[in-house]
């Protein structure tokens, strides 16, 4: 393992306590939101100057932030009064909201964009006996248009979507019912768009496409599992079952599973805020005999004093600048980069 240095951060405050959520890299500098319902751009390279820009949403409860186009700089927003905000970061003051609009009529949980397809997913709260997945074309802002409904895919409430990173026809979904299913949404009858079900048995947290068929899963309860979707393994059985990584990785919690984007494996970002520390730990291919993946402890990467005996929430990595950067409920945004 090697470590690196805390060398820049920003405190949100407010009359209470503030809780960095998640931070995102776009061209245009870190996007961020926090407890307070803010939206903030942060430069990577000045970040104790504190925000370049910050916009109030207007979601009631801020729930959700994923990059629409890294390169444009164009974000969404979401919350729990069912509504979702597209954001240009390159523009200040109100013009950054190029969008705001009813997406659901229950609060969304979470949230999916595939620029590709100019679509929004997002997932909704068990409200009614119904747990609902929405899609967008957000071609027509700012009044988007719905290109679907499915309401039946899940018995709870909907945590985590993703769609596929290289068929954005493939959108896959996590809920507190222990299911991840990944359908095929070019089936128009949601009877038969289902194309994989997956049960993990515990209340689903993260869920993403690892490689082009195989899907991984993070429990609330921090069990993680692998699957692979191929036709050839119709039953769904798991393909490695980790159980529980707390003990395996030695961490009270885990923040997040990012999964590299040239299907080379994740990294986990592990951490245990009674002893103050936080590790990003690479799931890479097994070079030796024995099962397909291995966690990679030799290359982890430590983050000494992490986010002191608060949790991380959320991790991003500048990788052309050797820079890492993490949010958390201490209220900070955090750069972390290699010693002298």
């Amino acid at each position: 393992m090697y470590t690196l240095s805390n060398v820049a951060q920003h405190h949100f405050s407010g009359p209470q306590d503030v809780y960095a959520l998640d931070v995102h890299r776009t061209e245009a500098g870190l996007a961020t939101i926090s407890s307070d319902q803010q939206l903030s751009l942060l430069s990577p390279a000045r970040l104790g100057d504190g925000p370049a820009s910050a916009w109030r949403t207007q979601h009631g409860n801020l729930t959700a932030l994923r990059v629409f186009d890294r390169n444009s700089s164009l974000v969404c927003t979401a919350g729990e009064d069912g509504t979702v905000g597209v954001w240009d970061l390159r523009q200040q003051g109100p013009a950054a909201r190029a969008a705001q609009f009813n997406a659901a009529q229950a609060p969304i949980l979470s949230m999916a964009c595939s620029p590709s397809t100019h679509l929004i997913a997002v997932g909704t709260e068990l409200q009614n006996h119904s747990a609902s997945i929405h899609l967008w074309d957000v071609r027509s802002a700012p009044s988007p248009s719905s290109r679907a409904h499915y309401q039946e895919v899940h018995g709870d409430d909907i945590t985590e979507l993703a769609f596929h990173p290289s068929d954005p026809a493939l959108l896959l979904s996590g809920s507190t019912d222990g299911l991840v299913n990944v359908y095929d949404t070019r089936v128009a009858d949601e009877d038969d768009m289902t194309v994989q079900t997956l049960n993990h048995n515990a209340s689903i947290r993260r869920a993403a496409f690892l490689t082009g068929t195989q899907v991984l899963a993070l429990s609330h309860d921090e069990r993680f599992a692998l699957w692979d979707v191929a036709e050839e393994r119709e039953n769904g059985d798991a393909l490695q079952d980790f159980g529980d990584l707390r003990p395996l990785l030695g961490c009270r919690y885990v923040a997040d599973v990012m999964g590299k984007t040239d299907g080379s494996g994740a990294i986990i970002g592990a951490g245990a805020q009674d002893r103050q520390v936080f590790e990003l730990i690479f799931l890479a291919k097994n070079q030796l005999p024995g099962p397909e993946w291995v966690f990679d402890r030799q290359n982890s990467v430590g983050l000494p004093g992490g986010h002191g005996e608060e949790i991380v929430r959320s991790f991003c990595f500048f990788d052309d600048a050797q820079l890492v950067f993490t949010a958390g409920e201490d209220g900070n945004v955090k750069a972390w980069r290699p010693g002298n």
